[in-house]
C-alpha cells in the first residue's frame, strides 16, 4: 500500500520532472537532450552488469571498481547509468565504448521495466545512497542482486528517511548486500530497518583513486610553463557566493606573495562563464582554459572550465581549497587533493564528507575554516612555512594510503553476488 501511495505519486509529479529538466536546460541544453530514456525509452540492450552513480563525483569513485569489473568480467557487458549529463559526459570521458551507458529512468514501473526488459543484469550496483522503493523491487521481482556499495548515510539523511517510516524499511529489504564505506554508516542503515546480517563495513572506495600514469608529469610541465618557482593555488569544485570570497583572499594574498597563481574550478559547467567573468572582473590577468588561450608571464588566474581535469589541476598545485564548504553545501572530496600530497583548507560546511574530514583534520592533512579571513590566515600560514607546509600535505598522503583496500572488499561482495 504504502509503495502504491508513493508509484500514484511519482506518476503525478512525472509531469514536472519534464519541467524541471526543460528548466534546467536553459543553461545546460544536455537536460533536453536524451528525455525519453528518463522514462526507460533507448536503444541499449542486452544481459549485462549494471552499475548506477549518480553525476560526476560518483561515477569517478566508481572508477576503480568500474575497471575491475571490466578485468574480471570480460564476458559480461557492463551497463553504467547517470542521471545528468555531466555525469554522462564523464562515463563517456573515463570509459568510452569499453561500457554501455544511458541515463537512469525516473523511478516508476513502466519505465523501470522497459529498461530492465531490455538489458536483463545479472547484478545491480547501485553507489553510495540511492534508495528508490521501485528500482528495488523490480530487481527483487525479477530475481537480480542488488548492492549498495559506497553506501553512505549521514544524521540528516537518516531523519529525512526516517520520515518515510515503512516505506524504507520495505525498501532495504530488496537490497542483496549493503557495502557501508564505516561503522557510522552502517549503524544508519540498521537504523532505518536494513537487516544486519546483510550490511558488511567495506570501507571508502574513493581511497583507492589511482593517479593515472604520466599525470604527475604532465602537471610539472604545466609548473614549467607557469614558472616553476611560482606557487599555485587550485580552489576547486566552487560554489555560487564563494568565488566571490576567493578572490578577494587571493587579492590580499598577492600583496604578500606577488607570483601567486590562482585555479578557479567550478563545480557546475552552468556557471563557467560567470566565474570567468568574475575573474576578468578583477583586474588581475585571467585566461579561461578552454579556449586555449596562451599563458602569458602576468596571468594571475586560470578557470578551469574543461571538463575531466581536476586531478591535473591538483597534480600541478601547491595546495588547494575544496568548495561547496564556506557556502551550506556540504562539502566536496578532499582525496584527490590529498592523493597528490596537497594540503587541503576547505569550509566548515562539510556535513556530506563528515567520515573523511575530521580524521583527515587530526591527521593533519586538512584545515578546517569558517570564513575568509580564516582561508586567508591558513594559506598564507601554509605558503610562508614551507615546512609546515610539507608536513601537512605528508600527512595528508599517508592518510590517503593507509584508508585504501575498499575496492578489493567490494569486489568481494561482487564475486558472492554473481554466483546467486
Amino acid at each position: 500500500m504504502r509503495r502504491s501511495l508513493y508509484t500514484a505519486l511519482m506518476y503525478l509529479l512525472s509531469p514536472l520532472f519534464i519541467l524541471r529538466l526543460l528548466w534546467r536546460s536553459r543553461a545546460n541544453s544536455a537536460y533536453r537532450q536524451r528525455i525519453a530514456e528518463r522514462f526507460g525509452f533507448g536503444t541499449v540492450s542486452g544481459s549485462c552488469i549494471w552499475l548506477h552513480a549518480v553525476s560526476v563525483g560518483e561515477t569517478i569513485a566508481a572508477r576503480p571498481l568500474v575497471e575491475r569489473l571490466l578485468k574480471e568480467f570480460p564476458q559480461h557487458t557492463l551497463l553504467v547509468t547517470t542521471t545528468t549529463p555531466t555525469g554522462s559526459d564523464t562515463v563517456k570521458r573515463l570509459f568510452g565504448e569499453r561500457v554501455k551507458h544511458c541515463y537512469l529512468p525516473y523511478d516508476l514501473p513502466g519505465s523501470l521495466a522497459r529498461l530492465l526488459g531490455r538489458v536483463q543484469p545479472t547484478l545491480l550496483v547501485v553507489m553510495e545512497t540511492e534508495i528508490w522503493p521501485n528500482l528495488y523491487a523490480a530487481c527483487a521481482q525479477r530475481n537480480i542482486p542488488l548492492l549498495l556499495a559506497n553506501a553512505r548515510l549521514s544524521e540528516r539523511s537518516v531523519r529525512g528517511y526516517a520520515r518515510l517510516g515503512q516505506l524504507v524499511r520495505e525498501t532495504l529489504a530488496n537490497v542483496s548486500l549493503i557495502a557501508a564505506r564505516g561503522g557510522q554508516d552502517a549503524f544508519h542503515f540498521l537504523q532505518l530497518g536494513a537487516y544486519s546480517e546483510r550490511v558488511v563495513v567495506c570501507g571508502n572506495i574513493k581511497f583507492d583513486l589511482q593517479v593515472p600514469a604520466g599525470l604527475v608529469e604532465q602537471g610539472q610541465q604545466l609548473r614549467q610553463q607557469w614558472g616553476a618557482s611560482r606557487p599555485v593555488w587550485v580552489a576547486a569544485s566552487t560554489h555560487q557566493g564563494e568565488d566571490e570570497m576567493i578572490l578577494r583572499v587571493f587579492a590580499r594574498l598577492r600583496e604578500v606573495l606577488p607570483d601567486l597563481l590562482l585555479i578557479v574550478v567550478p563545480r557546475h559547467p552552468e556557471r563557467f562563464d560567470a566565474v570567468a567573468r568574475l575573474c576578468a572582473d578583477s583586474h588581475f590577468p585571467s585566461v579561461r582554459r578552454s579556449t586555449g588561450s596562451a599563458f602569458a608571464a602576468d596571468t594571475a588566474i586560470i578557470v578551469g572550465d574543461s571538463m575531466g581535469e581536476m586531478l591535473l589541476w591538483y597534480a600541478s598545485a601547491t595546495l588547494a581549497f575544496i568548495g561547496g564548504s564556506l557556502v551550506a553545501h556540504g562539502g566536496h572530496n578532499p582525496l584527490e587533493a590529498a592523493a597528490f600530497g596537497l594540503p587541503v583548507v576547505s569550509g566548515v560546511h562539510v556535513h556530506n564528507f563528515a567520515d573523511i574530514f575530521p580524521p583527515l583534520c587530526e591527521a593533519g592533512g586538512a584545515k578546517l575554516v569558517a570564513n575568509e579571513t580564516e582561508l586567508y590566515a591558513q594559506l598564507l600560514m601554509w605558503l610562508q612555512h614551507n615546512n609546515r607546509h610539507q608536513q601537512a600535505g605528508v600527512a595528508a598522503h599517508t592518510f590517503f594510503e593507509k584508508n585504501q583496500g575498499a575496492l578489493d572488499c567490494l569486489m568481494q561482495s561482487v564475486r558472492y553476488l554473481m554466483k546467486l
